[in-house]
């Protein structure tokens, strides 16, 4: 078994409208039905239910945050991949294209 754990992870947010966040982060904590979640780099796999409350992840210095009600979760080491109906979602008008 190896130590060499990568230094930041993969975070993408994806709704049914469009994609929220993709963005290299140090940490990301969630949601789920039990309670909240830190998730770091090289966190083992893990599929998990999400319920109402607040993502919130860093990078470069900063805490960035998004609520969400319910979806789920896939952790690999290296991405964290969120499937769900964010509350900001619900407001923002569909993109032109």
């Amino acid at each position: 078994m190896t130590n060499n754990l990568p230094s930041s992870l993969r975070l993408k947010v994806i709704s049914s409208r469009n994609l929220l966040v993709d963005e290299e982060v140090q940490e990301v904590s969630l949601p789920s039905l039990e309670g909240y979640l830190g998730i770091l780099p090289g966190h083992r796999p893990l599929v998990l239910a999400l319920g109402e409350g607040e993502i919130t992840y860093h990078l470069a210095g900063r805490e960035e945050g998004l609520s969400v009600q319910g979806g789920y979760a896939e952790v690999l080491p290296e991405e964290v991949l969120v499937f769900t109906e964010s509350i900001e979602d619900e407001n923002q008008q569909p993109a032109e294209g």
